[in-house]
């Protein structure tokens, strides 16, 4: 009876409510035939294509040191999906002797981790940071950004201006800003060559207090007020971008250093 007056009442509407009309008892009769709605597909990963993989290779390869993904860039067509070309060339050199790994943020080959046992040179070493040298290394590192008469404080001692020079000579520690305090005093982190040379791709990735109990520098357990410090690249709230020349002029006494080996 319902599909009587239905079509009664279509006899008497307009031609496009008779297709309306037609098309709901359509899906009525027939709800299986109802299209279903469509799901948005993933998007797909971007296309590797085999000429820039190697370009990318060739480059890392003749590098003498690590690479950053903008240089990169720049010997590829524009809009080069460079990450990923760099995720499957790590992925393609894992298993093998070399290993293509990020470093202070960028990219470079190097050598296996187990097998760097058999390409070790057995040389005289021209000079070995001191003590002192070493203790205000760490301090910096840990500690950045950190003023000079901080790191006296916590150490307990003065700092020479022997220790500070050797460790900017060695490329190790730079002068990154001043603070804002009576005297704007110098402050001093790390560079991007202490990352490399000790494998780290980030300031943040030094070793926490877990890994130096580990390693047997801290002992098991430490005091409860004993922290390892977050050091950061960015400048802090109180510190200000340094402008000058990298030099700062100690007047207290040096402390006594250990001959150079």
């Amino acid at each position: 009876m319902n599909r009587i007056i239905r079509h009664s009442e279509a006899a008497m509407a307009e031609p496009a409510e008779i297709e309306i009309e037609a098309a709901i008892e359509a899906a009525e009769l027939h709800p299986e035939s109802t299209p279903e709605p469509s799901v948005p597909e993933e998007p797909s990963a971007p296309v590797i294509d085999p000429m820039h993989l190697r370009i990318v290779e060739a480059l890392l390869f003749a590098a003498k040191d690590p690479i950053d993904e903008g240089t990169l860039a720049k010997a590829l067509p524009p809009q080069t999906a460079v990450k990923a070309l760099l995720e499957e060339l790590q992925s393609q050199y894992q298993a093998r002797g070399v290993n293509l790994v990020k470093v202070a943020g960028k990219w470079q080959f190097r050598t296996a981790n187990d097998l760097a046992f058999l390409l070790r040179k057995q040389a005289v070493e021209e000079r070995k940071l001191s003590r002192a040298a070493i203790e205000t290394l760490a301090i910096i590192a840990y500690h950045q950004p950190v003023t000079r008469a901080e790191i006296e404080d916590i150490r307990g001692v003065m700092v020479s201006k022997g220790t500070i020079d050797a460790l900017m000579e060695a490329g190790w520690i730079r002068i990154r800003g001043r603070r804002r305090t009576p005297g704007r005093p110098v402050t001093y982190g790390s560079t991007e060559q202490f990352l490399s040379h000790f494998g780290l791709e980030a300031i943040g990735d030094l070793p926490g207090m877990d890994e130096l109990k580990a390693a047997g520098f801290l002992d098991a357990v430490p005091p409860s007020s004993f922290s390892v410090p977050n050091p950061s690249d960015d400048l802090a709230p109180d510190e200000d971008p340094y402008e000058g020349e990298e030099t700062q002029d100690f007047t207290a006494a040096p402390e006594e250093l250990p001959a150079v080996e």
